[in-house]
């Protein structure tokens, strides 16, 4: 894409930015269910967990590490996640995907455009990423979508955020993500297409998908991988284009995951994230995917019984199942690749 990406804003060439397509993981084991936030069973060895992040990386130049913050006025917000994420970025070229969650439960916007520029200004060149809101499409109570007034919100803090990035001169994309969606009836893109005027389709480098095929509603292994590029497809043709949001603006794979446990084997795990990413690649050249970036590194309880206990490469323990060698292994396979292969579909 020759340093440009999708609607308005520049950045670098290397992958960590916009332009290119980069590879990334959230690092954390603190996350969220459909209850409130799970904390992990033990906490995080940062030197271990750095230790295991060169190694995913390889001789990748470019790798994004996803941090969550959210904003709340009113209340007390959710904590940082992960929170010792420094040593994470102790290696060239790595850089912050920051995720700015809206959490303010009375919907009101005062402070939040602030809010997020002050974010931009204190992370400043370790900044590969600003996403605005956290799945502002899933009204589950630990989601954006939840709170009152989310799509002005997000509209709002992409323009603040993009306004911030250029007028430091970063080299950081800025957009937001959202779930599939099924539901025919769903008005959350047509809505947001009313919404998104010129400054803020200027200002939208990426729209981020967050999916996870055969976790939630069961596919057989067999049509794991047609069913993923059905989801990357819809995504692209259908729902983009109901907000107004150009072919040209990348997509980009901000969670997706498979999770261990109870009646879920370990290799099955590392099959299924092979299907996955390699139809992701297959399609980021038609389809303008311009990332991937996995949910998680580590369990959060590698003996608990729900889903959200087992996303990690690692068991909570810190030690390697078999699916962290698969995406070492397609890191260093894949990224090469389609280092420049992005927009020429």
């Amino acid at each position: 894409m020759n340093g440009t990406t999708g609607a308005g804003g520049t950045t670098g060439a290397n992958g960590t930015g916009g332009s290119g397509f980069g590879f990334g993981i959230y690092p954390g084991a603190l996350l969220g269910d459909e209850r409130g936030v799970l904390h992990p069973v033990r906490p995080d060895d940062p030197v271990r967990l750095a230790r295991a992040l060169d190694l995913l990386q390889g001789a990748e130049p470019g790798f994004r590490i996803r941090i969550y913050r959210s904003f709340a006025r009113t209340v007390t917000p959710p904590p940082q996640t992960p929170d010792g994420w420094r040593p994470y970025l102790d290696r060239p070229g790595r850089r912050i995907d920051l995720v700015l969650q809206f959490r303010e439960p009375s919907g009101s916007l005062d402070g939040w455009e602030a809010y997020v520029r002050a974010q931009v200004r204190e992370l400043g060149g370790r900044l590969g990423a600003v996403q605005v809101c956290e799945e502002p499409n899933a009204d589950l109570p630990v989601l954006d979508g939840s709170t009152p007034n989310v799509l002005a919100a997000l509209v709002a803090g992409v323009v603040a955020a993009k306004d911030e990035v250029r007028a430091l001169g970063l080299d950081a994309a800025v957009g937001f993500n959202a779930v599939p969606s099924f539901d025919p009836a769903a008005t959350f893109w047509p809505e947001l297409g009313r919404l998104a005027d010129r400054a803020f389709l200027d200002a939208l480098d990426y729209v981020g998908l967050d999916f996870f095929p055969d976790v939630f509603h069961p596919v057989p292994p067999e049509r794991l991988a047609d069913a993923t590029a059905w989801v990357l497809h819809a995504f692209r043709h259908a729902d983009l284009p109901k907000a107004g949001i150009p072919a040209g603006t990348p997509i980009r794979i901000c969670e997706n995951g498979w999770p261990t446990g109870p009646g879920r084997p370990e290799d099955a795990q590392a099959r299924a994230l092979e299907t996955v990413i390699r139809t992701v690649a297959d399609r980021a050249g038609p389809l303008n995917i311009d990332g991937y970036s996995l949910f998680a590194l580590r369990d959060a309880d590698s003996s608990g019984e729900s889903l959200f206990h087992h996303f990690g490469l690692l068991r909570d323990d810190h030690s390697p199942k078999p699916a962290f060698d698969t995406y070492r292994r397609l890191i260093a396979e894949l990224g090469p690749e389609l280092r420049g292969l992005v927009g020429q579909g």
